[in-house]
């Protein structure tokens, strides 16, 4: 068994409002930790996925703020305190700056995090 600090992972993505810290954590799962500030929208970062929605499941739990979780089927709203399910096809915004830890698939996790990091580097954000 082990344990996985925050501060011990480096940031994967950064810039524009948004942090994110992912690390295999084991088995074929990773922990991703995600602060995002007020007004924050990860739309443009998953344009060109499937349907444009991020096709990866995650469980977990928000830590402070909260977010709208835009899907097919209307949007939701997450807040400080509430454990989640997010399947497939999920975009978030931030209605306030939020800090969430999830855990998802790691080959999933990797592909929608590398999709980022290009979106990124075109629109001009600084992935790590």
């Amino acid at each position: 068994m082990r344990s996985i600090r925050r501060d011990d992972v480096p940031p994967t993505v950064e810039g524009d409002g948004i942090e994110v810290r992912s690390t295999a954590i084991g088995g074929d799962q990773s922990v991703t930790f995600v602060r995002m500030a007020a007004g924050t929208d990860l739309r443009p970062l998953l344009k060109g996925l499937p349907y444009n929605f991020c096709p990866c499941p995650h469980w977990g739990y928000m830590l402070s703020g909260s977010l709208r979780m835009r899907t097919s089927e209307g949007d939701y709203t997450y807040r400080a305190g509430d454990a989640f399910f997010w399947a497939p096809g999920h975009l978030p915004e931030a209605l306030e700056d939020c800090e969430y830890v999830d855990f998802s698939p790691s080959l999933q996790c990797n592909k929608v995090l590398e999709h980022m990091t290009a979106a990124g580097d075109d629109a001009g954000s600084q992935p790590a």
